[in-house]
């Protein structure tokens, strides 16, 4: 993992007033609720007491406190237990009665956490290009692969016309000029594609293609786990990859539409489009949950060819990052 990061990890509408959610995320059990005024709070899933989960118990105050359900400790939202009924509770807890707290965030319909030692300077954006003009349909589905590999394959422009042979690979374009990939900042990029049936002529190396001939469908990615594919300015594809643990990876998958501007219509669209979008992502399920090992790395013993340029950039920015920010 890379830390000091703000992920995503759930939708908003998973957490609703009044219930404990338990998730595990990073490898680590989490406890997350939203208050009665809408704040959304996450704390350690494991009391500090006798190890159960504090998600399986109840809120308590307007939503502003977690009751484990084995002996009714009572949690605040930083994690300090401020009540032990077999104390009376009136009786001060030590200050060694605690867990471990997560600063979450919400904002384009999802929660992000906080990940790492470090405090953020900033709060988490999602695409600067996606507003409340779009609307959209979501479903998330959990791959057997770390989220590495998952991120990966949302970047790879040469296994479209082989895995996706019957959906967005049709045409047999296996030929794969370039891909031009352009830094927009230190943590995102975009990659442009230019695929192509095989007329006998070799692939263009990216220096050779101008990216003003470039489609207007091009492919974005945001450190550490979101991406986004630009088919056109009114349809939009999104995928959010959080990490459940090294080899499970939840993948929270939009579909953004903006044809009429009248919000009930494109919000049908964008439904009516989900069987197909669960087409496309169970072909790629199938073929990413064989790879090996379930980790990718900067360095594995691969032998990486020009059309997985997406693939390496993404895998060095990763090593950058996780040696700048795991020390």
């Amino acid at each position: 993992m890379i830390k000091n990061q703000w992920y995503v990890i759930m939708s908003s509408h998973e957490v609703r007033k009044g219930h404990l959610v338990g998730v595990t995320r990073f490898g680590e059990k989490l406890a997350i609720w939203r208050d009665n005024d809408g704040a959304v709070h996450c704390i350690s899933d494991i009391c500090c007491h006798r190890g159960a989960s504090i998600s399986h118990g109840k809120l308590l105050h307007e939503g502003h406190v977690a009751m484990c359900p084995f002996h009714g400790f009572e949690y605040d939202p930083t994690g300090r237990v401020i009540a032990i009924p077999a104390y009376g509770r009136k009786t001060p807890v030590p200050e060694n009665f605690k867990v471990k707290s997560y600063k979450v965030y919400e904002t384009a319909d999802f929660i992000w956490l906080w990940y790492g030692d470090g405090e953020p300077t900033s709060n988490p954006k999602y695409f600067d290009d996606i507003d409340e003009s779009l609307s959209y349909s979501e479903f998330s589905e959990v791959w057997n692969v770390h989220y590495s590999r998952a991120i990966e394959n949302q970047l790879d422009p040469i296994h479209v016309p082989f895995v996706h042979y019957n959906t967005i690979g049709r045409g047999n374009r296996t030929v794969s000029d370039g891909p031009i990939v352009k830094w927009i900042s230190d943590t995102m990029f975009y990659f442009y594609v230019f695929n192509r049936i095989d007329d006998g002529t070799p692939a263009k190396k990216p220096e050779e293609l101008d990216i003003n001939e470039a489609s207007r469908v091009y492919l974005e990615f945001k450190f550490p786990n979101i991406w986004q594919n630009h088919i056109d300015e009114k349809i939009r594809v999104t995928a959010e990859f959080v990490p459940i643990d090294d080899e499970h990876t939840r993948i929270y998958l939009r579909f953004y539409v903006g044809f009429t501007g009248i919000k009930p219509i494109d919000k049908l669209i964008a439904i009516l489009g989900t069987p197909f979008n669960k087409k496309v992502l169970h072909q790629d399920k199938a073929v990413v949950e064989t790879q090996l090992p379930k980790k990718s790395e900067l360095r594995m013993g691969e032998n990486l060819v020009q059309g997985d340029a997406p693939i390496l950039e993404y895998r060095k920015k990763r090593e950058e990052l996780k040696m700048l920010n795991n020390k």
